[in-house]
């Protein structure tokens, strides 16, 4: 997919490693490459381009300073070693969030996730096959087999060698691995934690750092804020 992009950031080590991964991974044009906010203002008065890559620990203005004073339209993807500005980051038009130092593989699952935001109907995304024709599953719990629809289910809850898979209307202990679940399971389905896959369409409320589902209050892991964060942000005013 044909995108163009700029990468902001004051450390040179980390603009060089974001152009080779740019360069060897995507067919995007780089068009340019700012060591600070004020650079990064003045391009992108005279370039537009589809998104920007930008660090958050910068001087003068940090990355969210930035940001607050772009134009709204303006679509990034934060590259910080601070997760905590993760959730923060997510009321901006923010794309996806890349904890350094980046790997190849995290860079190829935001590579498809940023595809995907701008329209390719043919990436698969990183967190789960796209099977939209799938709205129920046969679930064996015991020596019983069940038809659950997908719209039913709340979350899935990993017990050791079991997983809970709870709905509307009840409960069944499955004996597989979250894991192994995770990887059948279409969007809106999203492993927010260690433990937990959550439907974001059941999804109540999310506040410090916890989901609500049907009064069940379910942890977000710092590890799995980005992904959960940015489908989120799709349906965000």
């Amino acid at each position: 997919m044909s995108l163009s992009c700029i990468i902001i950031d004051d450390e040179p080590n980390a603009v060089n490693l974001l152009e080779i991964l740019v360069h060897q991974t995507t067919q995007w044009e780089l068009k340019g490459k700012c060591y600070d906010a004020l650079e990064a203002m003045a391009f992108l008065k005279k370039n537009k381009v589809d998104f920007i890559f930008l660090d958050i620990n910068m001087p003068q203005l940090t990355g969210m300073e930035l940001a607050a004073i772009l134009p709204k339209e303006t679509k990034i993807v934060f590259t910080t070693a601070y997760s905590e500005y993760a959730a923060e980051s997510y009321t901006f038009q923010t794309i996806d969030y890349l904890l350094k130092p980046i790997t190849l593989k995290r860079f190829i699952s935001s590579t498809q996730k940023i595809e995907a935001y701008f329209g390719n109907k043919e990436v698969i995304q990183s967190t789960a096959p796209s099977t939209p024709d799938k709205e129920y599953f046969f679930v064996k719990s015991g020596k019983t087999l069940s038809r659950i629809r997908l719209e039913d289910i709340l979350y899935f809850e990993g017990e050791k060698e079991y997983v809970r898979l709870v709905t509307n209307t009840g409960q069944l202990l499955i004996y597989r691995r979250l894991k192994d679940i995770e990887e059948q399971l279409p969007l809106p389905f999203v492993r927010v934690h260690n433990s937990y896959i959550v439907n974001t369409k059941q999804l109540e409320k999310f506040q410090d750092n916890h989901i609500y589902i049907a009064g069940k209050q379910i942890p977000v892991s710092e590890k799995f804020k980005g992904d959960f964060m940015a489908v989120i942000q799709q349906r965000m005013f």
